[in-house]
């Protein structure tokens, strides 16, 4: 596949939510044929105000409203040779029916998605297809109506595979690479969202929560207790970082000034983001807590591992998806 506007493929984002509206809006900012599948909700927001990209470098661009090719019926997918699915882990299955129904044999499916085994979820009902996962170590947020925010730094990595998708995706404000060790690399970010349930519930931002030690040493004690679990299934893991993932726990633990001198490449996020999980919380929408710390869980019980700060973490995210999120502090979660 080439980077060529007049010849591209068509792309179909399946999922118009944060990381779909951002992947895709640079996609259709840099000229290629996208589409967006989503619901009303999000796509009547973008038909009111177009869509507007930002990022914590200082990026800003907009896509105007007729530019941008908008449906909420999956007869769309028909039409697709990339189909990006940027859809929850709990819609991963629906989604996949939908694709089976309509795609065409030939299309590429893409999961750009949190957590693992998308990509199985996503064979098992298109034997058939090139399906490739993912690894979107950046988060993306709203910011207004129909603006997303790009929050912190990092490059796609896709699964390698016969044609050449990242150098379709990569576009300006967008780096995309291949790797043959996908699972790995997944694996490493995987690590860094179990994060997302921590933020979620201390009320904090990122940069709040990176510089306040209690939070931190949670934070560490949870990637030690996934990282027993992920060793005990011989599961190999590459950090999104430069830092080697066993590591990462022990400079989470330093002192704050230490810390901030050592893990500066960890700092670079903007001063108010969030994770999708704290966002979800204060929308009131479920969150992918079972796709994160509920695979960590059902993974150690497998092995006879223990996991009680994951079981404490999702026991938490539970009653707040019911109760509404309100702050917590390190030390009542560890209670």
């Amino acid at each position: 596949m080439k980077n060529n506007a007049t010849k591209s493929p068509r792309i179909v984002i399946a999922g118009a939510g944060a990381i779909g509206c951002y992947v895709g809006g640079l996609l259709a900012h840099a000229g290629l044929h996208v589409s967006f599948l989503g619901r009303a909700r999000i796509l009547d927001a973008l038909r009111s105000h177009g869509l507007r990209l930002s990022d914590y470098s200082g990026m800003d661009v907009s896509v105007p409203l007729d530019a941008l090719d908008l449906h909420e019926a999956p007869a769309i997918l028909a039409d697709a040779d990339l189909i990006l699915v940027c859809v929850k882990s709990a819609a991963t299955a629906e989604m996949a029916d939908q694709i089976a129904t309509h795609a065409k044999p030939h299309a590429i499916i893409v999961s750009l998605q949190n957590g693992m085994g998308h990509a199985d979820t996503l064979r098992t009902a298109l034997p058939s297809h090139d399906i490739r996962p993912a690894m979107v170590p950046f988060n993306v947020v709203p910011k207004a109506l129909g603006q997303f925010h790009r929050a912190s730094s990092g490059d796609i990595v896709i699964g390698a595979g016969p044609a050449n998708i990242d150098q379709l995706m990569s576009v300006a404000g967008l780096d995309v690479t291949q790797s043959d060790e996908i699972e790995a690399v997944q694996w490493g970010k995987f690590l860094l969202n179990l994060n997302n349930a921590p933020n979620a519930l201390s009320g904090l931002t990122l940069h709040e929560q990176l510089l306040n030690r209690p939070w931190r040493r949670l934070m560490a004690d949870q990637m030690a207790e996934a990282l027993r679990v992920l060793r005990a299934h011989n599961c190999a893991v590459r950090p999104t970082t430069p830092v080697p993932v066993a590591l990462v726990p022990h400079i989470l633990r330093l002192p704050t000034p230490l810390f901030r001198r050592v893990a500066a490449k960890m700092l670079t996020i903007d001063p108010e983001a969030r994770t999708s999980m704290a966002h979800d919380l204060m929308a009131g929408r479920i969150t992918e807590i079972d796709a994160l710390q509920g695979r960590i869980i059902a993974m150690g019980r497998e092995k006879s591992v223990k996991t009680p700060l994951c079981e404490a973490m999702l026991l938490a995210v539970k009653q707040a998806e019911q109760t509404g999120a309100k702050p917590r502090s390190p030390e009542s979660l560890r209670s």
